[in-house]
């Protein structure tokens, strides 16, 4: 399973026109086909404006490693906290046998 990550570019602030059109198409070129890229104007008066780019593209397979390997490491810890609660407590959870019904609300 992919998922997609946002990517953010930054384009400094004090450039000439044709530099910012050249900087601005070559990242519209390199971008990946259904980006949803959208441009924004951050900052303030005090520590400067700067044009930022944002766009998705797909996770790498590092990227998704690094990210598996911290999904299951965290599963781990809430299944060893879980049961250290429930040996705690004495108390053991299952689901209800039988057949459960559907919640009406008459009025």
């Amino acid at each position: 399973m992919s998922r997609r990550v946002k990517e953010f570019v930054d384009v400094e602030n004090h450039v000439s026109i044709d530099d910012l059109i050249h900087k601005l198409t070559e990242i519209r070129d390199g971008l990946p086909e259904a980006a949803a890229a959208e441009l924004r104007l951050r900052g303030d008066e005090i520590f400067g404006h700067r044009i930022t780019i944002s766009y998705f593209r797909d996770q790498t397979a590092e990227e998704a490693e690094v990210e598996q390997r911290y999904a299951d490491a965290s599963r781990e810890a809430k299944e060893r906290e879980l049961a250290r609660l429930q040996a705690e407590l004495g108390v053991v959870c299952y689901a209800a046998p039988g057949k459960r019904g559907k919640l009406r609300i008459v009025a």
